[in-house]
């Protein structure tokens, strides 16, 4: 790679370096040199996709006043990691992050392992799960009996197929939210429905508070917009929401949009009660902050005695606050990407005039495919299926957990798809490293906060059960294992085949 295309502030790489935890020395074992610690932190960043590959880093001046070492530290970490293929130099244009020929590009989502991966490598960084047959298939054969008299036009519908919107419109006036088609945009996927929202409210350089921890994606997609990410710490529990800490950030920060997951927060899995939503709506509505509610997890309750909560759109009766967005992706199958937002009349026809720019409109086929879903009663039959999978993947994973690694701490969620697990005080970026060497892939803590928090945590989706579950807790206790007794990287043993 030639040149540096972004760049790395010192103080912000401080902050993620000063925020991982030391690698735990093994027994008779030296601390290491203090710049042999600095460069396995970058290191560390670099592979988990947190220091972009070819961003610039800091001079060696600049980064040893925001760490408080010697230059001497800094210039022979810089040193060690060009000689291991992490860092390039040349005069008169600084050093840039760069990875060693032959290692794949580090991710800096959490995007599923290509298919060919599968056999050797339990993948739990993607909280999806298969399609719930026969729905699937199903809806695809009901779509196709339905295109003809779509194939007869442009196939263009910026704001979505005028059946689908109205079945969403109706979907929302069951739940008890008076909902007209002019108040639904059909999307691809949420994340699309979030990147049209972003681009409509929030210019480069606008405020947006986060819940801290939050969903990796939508915050990496917020950064790759230019946003400025506000986070507001969650309190202790899954009843997590403080508001105390929202209204002060609202009123003091003002921020343009406000981004929660009410609904089996990811990743912690908290529910937020009617008390909470309210609180949230009046602060929200007083700081003059658009609140974005993602409500993809709210269809998946996995406790047949928890009595979900109104939505929070439903605390916003002239719909001016909250602008509400959903999906097909976690209830049903991420392979259908169809998302929706739920908004004032006005917001929508501004986001459509907008997307003219972007993708002109979600695919024809998935579209008619939900639509015949959701008429027929399917989608509440594929939507039972998936409850009762993820139910046992998560009775399964917790139990396996539990026993390879009685000192992880969690609080079993009601619903969703996500674990949150403090990792007995080691490190969740090292965990991940070593996850990957042993045969399971888990995104560590700090992918979910800002800044490098989080270090003492990772993500443990409801993807996998049975035996699955059981060899994916033995290979995390390996992990664990490894961190613990301060291994380097390579010498371990490559993990067997497992199959599921």
């Amino acid at each position: 790679m030639a040149q540096w295309t972004s760049a790395v502030g010192p103080a912000q790489l401080a902050r993620q370096l000063q925020a991982q935890q030391p690698r735990p020395a093994g027994p008779g074992a030296r601390k290491p040199p203090a710049y042999r610690a600095l460069a396995d932190g970058i290191r560390l960043l670099v592979l988990e996709g947190r220091v972009p590959v070819a961003a610039r880093l800091p001079a060696e001046r600049e980064l040893a006043l925001a760490l408080t070492v010697s230059r001497t530290t800094v210039a022979a970490a810089y040193e060690a990691l060009r000689t291991e293929g992490f860092l390039e130099s040349r005069r008169g244009a600084g050093s840039w992050t760069a990875v060693p020929a032959g290692n794949p590009l580090p991710a800096r989502g959490l995007e599923p392992l290509p298919p060919e991966a599968l056999g050797s490598m339990i993948d739990l960084g993607c909280a999806a799960l298969p399609a719930p047959e026969p729905w699937l298939t199903r809806s695809v054969q009901g779509a196709l009996e339905e295109l003809p008299p779509y194939a007869h036009t442009h196939g263009d519908y910026p704001a979505g197929l005028p059946a689908l919107r109205q079945m969403l419109a109706d979907r929302y006036t069951a739940r008890g939210i008076p909902t007209m088609p002019e108040q639904i945009m059909v999307t691809t996927g949420a994340m699309g429905a979030i990147d049209a929202i972003c681009h409509l409210f929030a210019g480069r350089g606008e405020r947006i508070a986060v819940e801290s921890p939050s969903y990796a994606n939508i915050l990496q997609l917020m950064r790759s917009a230019g946003a400025r990410l506000v986070p507001v710490a969650m309190a202790e529990g899954l009843g997590s929401w403080d508001l105390g800490r929202w209204r002060q950030v609202l009123r003091d920060a003002a921020p343009r949009l406000a981004y929660v997951v009410a609904d089996f927060h990811n990743p912690t899995g908290a529910l937020a009660d009617e008390d909470q939503r309210r609180q949230l709506v009046e602060a929200a509505r007083s700081a003059g902050t658009v609140l974005v509610v993602d409500e993809t997890m709210t269809e998946l309750h996995l406790d047949e005695d928890l009595e979900m909560p109104r939505p929070v759109c439903a605390f916003d009766p002239a719909g001016a606050t909250v602008v509400t967005v959903g999906s097909a992706s976690k209830a049903f199958w991420a392979g259908m990407r169809i998302g929706w937002v739920r908004a004032a009349p006005d917001v929508i026809r501004s986001l459509v005039a907008a997307r003219a720019y972007a993708d002109l409109g979600t695919p024809v086929l998935e579209q008619l495919g939900v639509n015949w879903l959701m008429r027929t009663g399917g989608w509440e039959e594929a939507v039972a299926l998936r409850r009762e999978q993820a139910r046992e993947n998560r009775d399964a994973l917790v139990a396996a957990v539990r026993r390879e690694l009685p000192e992880w701490e969690f609080a079993v969620p009601r619903g969703g798809l996500t674990l949150w697990v403090r990792t007995g005080g080691l490190s969740g970026s090292r965990l991940a490293e070593a996850g990957e060497r042993v045969g399971v892939r888990v995104p560590s803590g700090p992918r979910f906060g800002v800044d490098g928090a989080f270090e003492g945590f990772v993500r443990l989706p409801f993807t996998v059960g049975g035996p699955v579950a059981d060899e994916a807790a033995v290979r995390l206790a390996a992990a664990a294992r490894l961190v613990e007794s301060g291994a380097g990287g390579g010498g371990s043993e490559p993990p067997r085949s497992f199959v599921a």
